[in-house]
């Protein structure tokens, strides 16, 4: 079924009509179309601007082609889209009772008030998604608070922490993202039907039955925008992408601690594969492949972007691409946080490794600065020189770690090239009596700085136990 009517004196060419159909993309946008029809016969009865036989007959009719479609008795075919195949097989199953059920509605506003639909579910199934994500992550870091690692910044290691406080990192970044799709979907629960095709229409209708019939918040408040409108499409791709960023970090560290030479977790088997010729690999290929898929989600929300840029208002054959783009983004978002879960929660830290490597990359150094700062009262840009070249005198000797360095190697000036102004610094201060005292090997012992580190949000066991809570009461209260 197509619109050709007494305008057109031939068919439409077979390629073009096989180009214009979008039937295989929007098909299963089938029980909104149903759903959505259904509430605006009952619309059309209530209003008495059909025939209340009509309504009722209409009504049963789209709730028997729903039922034979999910059932599969009723295959999706032979029909421009799956709003005329739905209004086609209603009039054939009804009769010329079927026809009355456009009355007062475009397929512009229909398609858009289909699409908000499926967008809306979209955006409760993703958002019970990432609940579960963050959920599982809160529990994995509940059991890894003593897990000691480097932090790092620019991939360099930078200070102590835990892995149940690198865990909480991504657990905040999945609450913003969860968020985000909670906010996208107050913004697009605004009904469209009733815009008809871009004016409005001279029918008695009710939106507002219609609106609590579909659960929408509110109705389009100008007819044109309700039809043109695509931005909730653009911003749930944006919140997608957001949360693809997210996971492909978090996937990207996950291949990194997992290599050899790093050995800080392990990937599950059930996560992992090997390889057709080297035996010993074991490949974190999942995490590779959800950081891979990112790009086709960055791809679908520049793609809708373009798409929209230039449109005219009000309703483009242009449009109709929102739905491959939006789909295609849907599921590979779907798919990545459900395998991305499993495998998150099945990750095991290796942490006698991870402490070990706590031994160098000289994460304590900055601990070195802030006893001189708090115990002997330098000021923090002077105590950063000396530990700087502290640091510099233990790597000339085969990257000794801080802790290990002798007490007189700590209050003498190790200090090489022209840094005459820092030597004569540290000779004034260290004169009278030595900057470094035994309680130095205290004040840098990685476990000690880590049990200091209490401050909201820090590292130390409690603050995260803190953090896990506070987290856990902001979900519940979504």
């Amino acid at each position: 079924m197509e619109y050709r009517t007494g305008n057109f004196n031939k068919d439409m060419d077979k390629l073009a009509k096989e180009f214009n159909s979008s039937l295989s993309v929007d098909k299963r946008l089938f029980r909104e179309d149903i759903d959505a029809s259904i509430a605006h016969a009952k619309m059309l009865q209530k209003c008495r601007i059909i025939a209340s036989g009509d309504a009722d007959a209409i009504i049963a009719g789209l709730t028997g082609i729903k039922a034979d479609i999910e059932s599969g008795a009723l295959k999706v075919k032979n029909a421009e889209d799956i709003h005329m195949f739905v209004e086609s097989e209603l009039t054939k199953k009804i009769g010329d009772a079927g026809k009355a059920l456009h009355t007062a509605r475009s397929r512009n506003d229909q398609v858009a008030t289909d699409f908000k639909l499926y967008v809306r579910k979209s955006c409760d199934i993703t958002a019970e998604l990432l609940s579960n994500l963050i959920f599982k992550l809160t529990e994995l870091a509940e059991k890894n608070t003593d897990a000691v690692m480097p932090g790092f910044t620019h991939l360099q290691k930078a200070q102590p922490v835990t892995a149940a406080h690198h865990l909480m990192a991504y657990a905040e970044m999945f609450f913003r993202d969860l968020t985000r799709f909670k906010d996208c979907r107050k913004r697009l629960n605004s009904l469209p039907l009733g815009s008809r095709a871009l004016a409005g229409t001279p029918y008695p209708i009710d939106r507002d039955y219609v609106k609590e019939l579909l659960q929408f918040d509110s109705i389009s408040n100008n007819s044109i925008d309700g039809v043109a409108d695509r931005d909730f499409v653009t911003e749930y791709l944006y919140c997608a992408a957001n949360t693809m960023t997210h996971l492909s970090r978090f996937a990207e560290e996950i291949i990194i601690f997992s290599s050899s030479d790093y050995g800080y977790i392990t990937v599950d088997e059930a996560y992992s594969t090997g390889s057709s010729v080297m035996p010993q690999k074991r490949n974190p290929d999942i995490a590779e492949l959800i950081r891979g898929k990112t790009g086709r989600v960055f791809g679908a929300l520049t793609a809708m972007l373009t798409t929209m840029k230039a449109l005219p208002l009000a309703y483009n054959k242009d449009m109709q691409e929102d739905k491959e783009i939006f789909f295609d983004a849907d599921d590979t978002l779907s798919s990545c946080l459900n395998v991305f879960t499993g495998m998150v929660t099945t990750l095991k830290y290796n942490k006698e490794t991870m402490f070990y490597a706590c031994a160098f990359g000289y994460i304590n150094a900055t601990d070195a600065a802030d006893y001189l700062v708090t115990l002997r009262g330098i000021p923090f840009r002077t105590a950063y020189g000396i530990i700087s070249a502290l640091v510099g005198y233990a790597v000339s000797k085969n990257n000794t770690p801080l802790d290990v360095l002798t007490l007189e190697e700590f209050n003498t000036c190790h200090i090489n090239g022209d840094k005459k102004d820092l030597i004569k610094e540290f000779n004034r201060l260290n004169k009278e009596k030595p900057l470094f005292a035994a309680d130095i090997y205290q004040k840098i012992n990685i476990q000690n700085i880590l049990d200091t580190l209490t401050s909201d949000g820090g590292p130390a066991e409690e603050a995260v136990k803190k953090s896990i809570l506070n987290l856990r009461k902001r979900l519940e209260a979504l």
